[in-house]
């Protein structure tokens, strides 16, 4: 039996090499399982011990790309999340895109009175008798989790915002939650705190099967910053033009134009951005 590989995921932590993880990854791209054991091979005649977890990824995407652009933008589905950045802001227009095709009305970046302040709250959501006070944690780098002092300090904002709405018309029957929205992963304490208190809590990966990966897979609400077919100065035109989804662009496809990208290339691009809205159950 051969040596294990050790390689240094993003945190640094220094974890034996497992196949199937990469595999699965792959799967979630639905590229063909005979291009998926293609790239894994040849990812494991590259391994060394060492060898860091985004070097496997650039080498996956890579290989990917150049036999299928589709299966390449939804392998770097974390990614594009990353790039969304560097402000934050995108980041919180997607989420209120994500809940919006779960049927809330949503605003986002709103000043909401509390009880003792005032506070600007990143999301405010509602559906029915649900009223959430969602707050986004946005990192740019993977190895950044949300500890426990993040739900610990949107909750007491929460309680202040809560004690306002209860005074309002119409709120008697409401059920109001806090909630934080982060890009990456909490640590135990803090979705233990989470739960403990009621809050609402949604990263990369949690709650298991429904965490923001697999609600973008569900709804199709894939970020634009994931198409290969866009440089990253056009996808930070479009982000400032208020666009942060693929299906955004392929509904405004003349927002190509405006942002100065040669018609040759439209084709490309619109035809990428319709198939990374298609949702597949």
């Amino acid at each position: 039996m051969k040596n294990p590989i050790n390689i240094v995921k993003y945190s640094g932590d220094v974890v034996a090499f497992d196949v199937d993880k990469l595999i699965n990854s792959l799967r979630r791209s639905q590229a063909s399982e005979e291009l998926i054991q293609q790239i894994v091979e040849q990812v494991e005649g590259q391994l060394y011990n060492g060898i860091t977890t985004k070097k496997i990824y650039q080498m996956a995407f890579k290989m990917l790309k150049r036999k299928s652009r589709v299966s390449a933008s939804k392998y770097k589905l974390k990614k594009a999340i990353m790039e969304l950045g560097p402000s934050g802001f995108p980041f919180e227009k997607f989420v209120g895109k994500i809940l919006e095709m779960e049927g809330f009305s949503t605003k986002v970046g709103v000043i909401v009175q509390g009880n003792c302040v005032q506070h600007e709250v990143d999301v405010i959501a509602q559906k029915e008798n649900k009223h959430y006070m969602v707050e986004c944690k946005y990192h740019s780098d993977q190895g950044r989790f949300c500890n426990v002092k993040i739900p610990l300090y949107i909750h007491s904002r929460f309680l202040d915002v809560e004690k306002q709405w209860e005074h309002q018309k119409g709120h008697e029957a409401k059920l109001h939650k806090g909630a934080v929205y982060t890009n990456t992963r909490f640590t135990t304490d803090a979705i233990q705190y989470g739960k403990c208190v009621g809050m609402l809590l949604s990263s990369w990966d949690y709650p298991r099967g429904n965490g923001l990966k697999d609600r973008i897979d569900k709804s199709g609400l894939h970020p634009l910053t994931a198409l290969t077919t866009l440089t990253k100065a056009e996808k930070t035109k479009l982000l400032d033009e208020g666009i942060v989804l693929c299906k955004e662009l392929h509904e405004s496809p003349k927002l190509l134009e405006k942002i100065g990208i040669d018609k040759k290339r439209h084709k490309k691009i619109l035809e990428d951005s319709e198939k990374l809205c298609s949702v597949h159950q």
